[in-house]
């Protein structure tokens, strides 16, 4: 990975808070948690490092460097979040060959916490990833998929609430259609739900039902298109309690990242970190006694 870093400094205010000034706003003395996110989306079965003579990047990226960027972080805060936003399947002969065990197998020994599906999870099939999926110790998330007439019915979580370093966290899912860009005989039965209206449901779920102070989406509908397809974008500017857009799909290396307002005006963060594992995105939180948060962001 790129082991340039770029730091910057955004606040979002939670729960009613408004727009804080920056970290000194929360009073270092105030802050009662904090939590460190990591973040990753289409590494497209990249295993290795680039090759030497690669013309763009060479020696860059690669799986081993990643654990290594991962257990530095960990060590600093154990119980930090590790994401992954899709398309961790296709792209090099290792999918071709082992038909994403690999890559599971690798992301479970690195800790990953959640990730959730991008249309290259389909690429074998339903049976394929089902097959696959023992191997992925970390649950996938994904609200907007009803895969209930599928053979991975109950095997796919529509969200997920963790509680660390004294912060709860909710996480939800949302899936690109897959209508036109994936053969029907490879996703079958699977049902698309509209993301936003997704969005908004999970949500006031994620809050009212399960109290959270931090709702994630990981997100696999791509940053923004011209056309006004829903992206991430769109969900940002049409909900209200989603504070963290983990995305993929269109291989944008948001840094720093996206701020979009939601419909209470309020700051939503989109980062996205590139293409292949080239970058490690990470976000740092940090939370008071009155549930406001600062967010540092990089991309490493």
């Amino acid at each position: 990975m790129d082991q340039s870093r770029r730091q910057f400094i955004k606040t979002i205010g939670i729960a009613g808070a408004g727009a804080l000034a920056g970290f000194a706003a929360l009073g270092q003395d105030d802050i009662k948690a904090s939590i460190t996110i990591l973040h990753t989306n289409d590494t497209h079965s990249r295993l290795d490092a680039y090759p030497a003579n690669d013309p763009n990047y060479p020696n860059m990226g690669g799986y081993a460097r990643r654990a290594a960027l991962i257990q530095a972080y960990r060590i600093q805060d154990p119980g930090l979040l590790l994401l992954d936003a899709g398309d961790i399947f296709q792209g090099t002969p290792y999918f071709n060959l082992y038909g994403g065990e690999p890559e599971l197998r690798l992301m479970s020994k690195m800790g990953y916490t959640a990730a959730t599906m991008g249309n290259h999870e389909f690429d074998n099939g339903l049976e394929g990833f089902a097959k696959v999926l023992p191997n992925a110790q970390f649950p996938f998330v994904s609200s907007n998929y009803d895969f209930s007439q599928t053979i991975l019915a109950g095997k796919i979580k529509d969200h997920l609430v963790l509680e660390r370093n004294n912060i709860k966290i909710g996480i939800y899912g949302l899936g690109i259609s897959l209508q036109g860009l994936v053969s029907k005989e490879l996703y079958g039965q699977t049902q698309y739900i509209d993301p936003l209206q997704v969005a908004r449901r999970m949500e006031q779920y994620l809050i009212r039902k399960h109290n959270c102070q931090l709702v994630i989406c990981l997100s696999h509908l791509g940053f923004s298109y011209q056309t006004g397809e829903v992206s991430d974008v769109v969900i940002a500017e049409n909900t209200s309690n989603t504070h963290i857009i983990i995305g993929g799909h269109t291989h944008t290396l948001l840094d720093p990242p996206a701020v979009i307002k939601n419909q209470k005006g309020k700051n939503v963060y989109i980062g996205q970190s590139g293409y292949g594992g080239l970058r490690l995105g990470m976000m740092q939180v940090f939370m008071n006694s009155r549930n406001e948060i600062n967010l540092t962001q990089d991309n490493t």
